[in-house]
């Protein structure tokens, strides 16, 4: 896995990554971005995703799973 900077493209991966790391800010970590707009950690933590300065990684798929991943009902 290699670490990413910039903002995800998928909503759902952008939403995860900055919940985590708004989490990780109401712990105690301190902000990567000197200059915030906000106060909130979720928005901070979306400050720096847009910017760059947040470093990720997202999990590789397994392959042999379904696109979905999830249960099928059996009709």
């Amino acid at each position: 896995m290699t670490a990413l900077s910039q903002a995800p493209e998928s909503k759902f991966a952008y939403v995860v990554v900055a919940a985590q790391r708004a989490r990780q800010l109401m712990a105690g970590a301190p902000p990567l971005v000197e200059q915030t707009r906000a106060h909130k950690p979720t928005r901070v933590a979306m400050e720096e995703l847009n910017r760059g300065v947040l470093e990720y990684q997202l999990p590789v798929p397994v392959e042999g799973e379904d696109e979905k991943g999830g249960k099928r009902r059996k009709e």
